[in-house]
């Protein structure tokens, strides 16, 4: 919902962060992303929603992405849960299929895309996606592939080999608008995956 008032000034403490006032931060974020999207998800806006001083975000959160990653690994935590089944094909397609449903239903997951899109524009956005965002976008799933390797289901020198495939699948589906959850191909899709792209375990 748009908010139009801006709300009270809320103090800072220096170079700590308020709780207070970085939970209204990532609150009023939020809803600007669900109201306008990434296209008009901005640090300003949300500092005036949140009655915070955009100094104090800008600290906090030095570009309009460091700000959109702190909301959409917020929003994915709270609506994406790790599986343990004891099995990487199994683990793969639960986590898989809560991804494309928090793609297709939450705004952070929707506005994913355009971040990812954001990334090709120069070497340097991309390097950052790479150096920066995707350590933490990829920490879940790594834990999945770490646990399988633990079990002995593939070698753990070949966990980034296979983190990569996953990536590819599931990025390559975002991207062309194909998220539309398919047990099926998910299934197929994972076994391969888990076989480093092999067919067999």
């Amino acid at each position: 919902m748009e908010t139009t008032a801006t709300q009270p000034r809320r103090r800072s403490i220096g170079a700590r962060r308020n709780p207070q006032t970085e939970t209204a931060i990532i609150e009023a974020a939020r809803e600007l992303l669900a109201d306008r999207g990434y296209a008009g998800f901005s640090i300003e806006e949300a500092a005036r929603r949140a009655g915070a001083g955009k100094a104090t975000v800008y600290r906090w959160w030095p570009t309009k992405a460091d700000l959109f990653m702190a909301v959409y690994e917020a929003e994915k935590a709270h609506a994406i849960s790790l599986p343990d089944t004891g099995s990487l094909v199994e683990d793969l397609v639960w986590h898989c299929t809560e991804i494309w449903r928090f793609w297709r239903t939450h705004p952070a997951g929707g506005a994913f895309r355009a971040l990812l899109a954001e990334a090709q524009a120069s070497e340097a956005a991309g390097r950052r996606l790479r150096n920066e965002f995707i350590p933490v976008l990829f920490r879940p799933v790594r834990h999945l592939f770490e646990r399988a390797a633990a079990r002995g289901e593939f070698p753990a020198q070949l966990i980034d080999e296979r983190i990569a495939l996953w990536a590819g699948f599931n990025w390559y589906h975002l991207l062309t608008w194909q998220i539309e959850a398919d047990e099926a191909l998910l299934r197929r899709i994972e076994t391969l995956v888990a076989s480093g792209g092999n067919g067999a375990g």
